[in-house]
C-alpha cells in the first residue's frame, strides 16, 4: 500500500482514513457474501484481490469487490467452499470428541488443534495468493509453502485471526465488519512475503 496518496487541499479525511473506510466498506460486503458460507473462500479472496488493487491506484470499492466477486464465482470456487466447511465441521466434531472424556482425548485433541490451525493458516494464505482467482490447487500449493518458508507470517495470519475473532466476541456488530481488516492482514502477509522473496533472489543474482 506504498502509493498512499498525500491529502488533497480542502479533503476533510487523509487517504490513509479514507483506505480504512474502504476497508470497512470491503469487510462488510464480504461479511455479505460469506452468508451462504459456500462462497466464503471466494469471498475472502476476492477481497484480498481488491486490497491488493489499491496498492496499484486501483478502487478499493464495495462495487469494486461485487464486480470482481461476480466475474470469478465458479464451479471450483464452490469446491473449496465445501472442502473448507467440511474441515470446518470434522476439526469441530473431533474437538467435540475429545471433550467428552475419552481415553487419550487431551493428546487427541492437541493433535487435532494444531492440524485444524495448520490447515486454517493454508487456507487463509491461499485466499490471498493471486493465483486463487484462477486456481484453487495452484493457489493452496503455494499457501502451504509459503506457510513453511515464512513462519513469522503464518503467526501474523493466526494473530489476525484471533484478533477478528475477539472484536467479533466483545462485539457482535463487529463481525460483519471483521472480513476487511482480516483481508487486509492476509494481503498485508502476501506482499510482504513476496517482497522479502524477491529481496532475496536480487541478492543472488547480484552475488
Amino acid at each position: 500500500m506504498s502509493g498512499v496518496r498525500t491529502r488533497e487541499q480542502g479533503e476533510v479525511f487523509g487517504p490513509r482514513m479514507t483506505l480504512f473506510a474502504d476497508v470497512l466498506s470491503v469487510g462488510l460486503a464480504t461479511a455479505v457474501s460469506c452468508l451462504p458460507l459456500l462462497t466464503a473462500p471466494a469471498a475472502l479472496s476476492s477481497a484480498c484481490a481488491v486490497l491488493r488493487g489499491a496498492g496499484e491506484g486501483q478502487p478499493a470499492t464495495a462495487g469494486r469487490y461485487f464486480a470482481v466477486l461476480r466475474r470469478r464465482l465458479r464451479a471450483g470456487d464452490l469446491v473449496a467452499g465445501a472442502v473448507a466447511l467440511v474441515g470446518a465441521l470434522l476439526c469441530a466434531a473431533d474437538l467435540a470428541l475429545a471433550g467428552a472424556g475419552l481415553p487419550g482425548a487431551p493428546l487427541f485433541a492437541v493433535v487435532a488443534g494444531g492440524i485444524g490451525l495448520g490447515a486454517a493458516v493454508v487456507g487463509l494464505r491461499a485466499c490471498a495468493r493471486p493465483e486463487s482467482l484462477t486456481d484453487w490447487r495452484a493457489a493452496v500449493r503455494e499457501a502451504a509453502r509459503d506457510a513453511v518458508r515464512d513462519p513469522g507470517g503464518s503467526a501474523l495470519v493466526l494473530l489476525a485471526v484471533a484478533t477478528a475473532a475477539v472484536c467479533a466476541w466483545t462485539l457482535l456488530p463487529l463481525a460483519f465488519l471483521a472480513p476487511g481488516p482480516l483481508a487486509l492482514a492476509l494481503t498485508g502477509v502476501g506482499v510482504r512475503h513476496a517482497a522479502a522473496r524477491t529481496g532475496r533472489e536480487d541478492v543472488r543474482e547480484t552475488a
